[in-house]
């Protein structure tokens, strides 16, 4: 195969994903992200991937995807497997035991109208019969998960089994280092790219910004949100509270049906769970507010009363790009190709998204090595 000069604008998910792809590949990369280094920021201003808890949920999230999307989602599910498998990681890294759906007694009936929009479309292959919501009675809930019960009443449960969640902050490190041959360009925003080309702009020793041009075989833009020059990309906020809380043993991620809520719990090692909201449709990087983190944690202690003496670590938000859709897009030309728009889907969509591209490309598709 013959080695391309491939530079790419972003490393966030899909920048450091596509990097550690295509370097074990053979291929001379080189990557230019604004931020300071390769670390997890959790002010706001980073790469967005590190915000999220992980879920990679075909089914749950069929509440409000296409099936189109969903398939993607299983694709995504199996890659992310076998990249764990290649990355040296201390901790596993995804964790396939399904996830749960849960509500109060009192929302049953929003329950249910939410299952119902969890049915695949006719013809779709998106959840054969293994992956169907599983009704689960307090016995097998309890097995499963014995923190897990509410105070107020019964809880209603289903395990969504096929499902999984990955860690997020530790695979994006490990990407990041292990991605041999790369070369890391932080502090160096993308401020033009076409074809075969990118400029970018840092500040050199005396303070004053330059522009700077490089070319390539072959460039990537997957600056999400930073490449509003490019395309119709606007930010949506999610926000994220870290709990450390001792003894809990959370082993699944947690959604809980709500008339009003959509909050999901997710495990972590080191005795942490992470609790969030799907999305908040604004542009504020600002620190999350007092209201947010109340009604966040207060729905996350409904089913999880052990949560009650959790200590919080951290309060993260974030913006992730969406298009005027909701849907992703590839776009693939002559020495340039284009992702973005992965939305609230980034972890769930991202390895099937790149393999298509790819693909699209003439590339081999991910983990279709060509050198050890």
């Amino acid at each position: 195969m013959t080695t391309l000069r491939i530079g790419i604008a972003g490393a966030g998910l899909l920048g450091r994903l596509a990097a550690w792809t295509l370097a074990r590949q053979g291929h001379q990369v080189s990557v230019f992200d604004p931020a300071p280094d390769a670390g997890p920021r959790h002010d706001g201003q980073g790469a967005a991937g590190f915000t999220a808890a992980g879920m990679l949920s075909p089914v749950a999230e069929r509440e409000t995807a296409t099936a189109a999307l969903a398939d993607l989602g299983w694709t995504s599910i199996a890659h992310w497997g076998r990249v764990a498998q290649h990355l040296d990681a201390t901790t596993q890294l995804i964790h396939t035991r399904g996830s749960l759906l849960v509500a109060h007694g009192t929302d049953l009936g929003a329950a249910r109208r939410v299952l119902a929009r969890l049915n695949p479309s006719p013809g779709s292959q998106e959840a054969p019969p293994r992956h169907a919501p599983q009704a689960l009675d307090g016995q097998a809930l309890g097995h499963l998960e014995p923190a897990l019960h509410s105070s107020g009443g019964p809880l209603h449960a289903w395990l969504l089994p096929g499902e999984a969640h990955i860690d997020t902050v530790r695979t994006l490190v490990a990407l990041q280092a292990q991605a041999r041959g790369v070369h890391w360009h932080w502090g160096q925003r993308v401020i033009g790219l076409t074809a075969g080309a990118l400029t970018t702009q840092a500040a050199d020793h005396r303070g004053h910004e330059q522009p700077k041009r490089h070319t390539f075989d072959l460039v990537w833009d997957l600056r999400g949100t930073g490449a509003k020059e490019a395309c119709e990309v606007r930010g949506v906020r999610g926000e994220l509270v870290w709990l450390q809380a001792p003894g809990l043993g959370l082993q699944r991620p947690i959604r809980l049906l709500h008339p009003r809520h959509r909050v999901y719990i997710v495990p972590r090692p080191d005795d942490v769970v992470l609790v969030g909201a799907s999305e908040v449709e604004t542009e504020d990087r600002s620190p999350m507010s007092l209201r947010s983190a109340v009604e966040l944690m207060a729905a996350a202690h409904s089913v999880l009363p052990a949560l009650a003496e959790a200590r919080i670590l951290k309060l993260d938000v974030n913006l992730r790009p969406a298009l005027p859709d909701h849907h992703p897009q590839v776009q693939v030309e002559p020495g340039l190709i284009r992702i973005n728009g992965l939305y609230r889907h980034g972890w769930l969509l991202a390895p099937a998204l790149l393999s298509r591209a790819l693909r699209q490309a003439g590339l081999n598709s991910l983990l279709n090595e060509t050198t050890p």
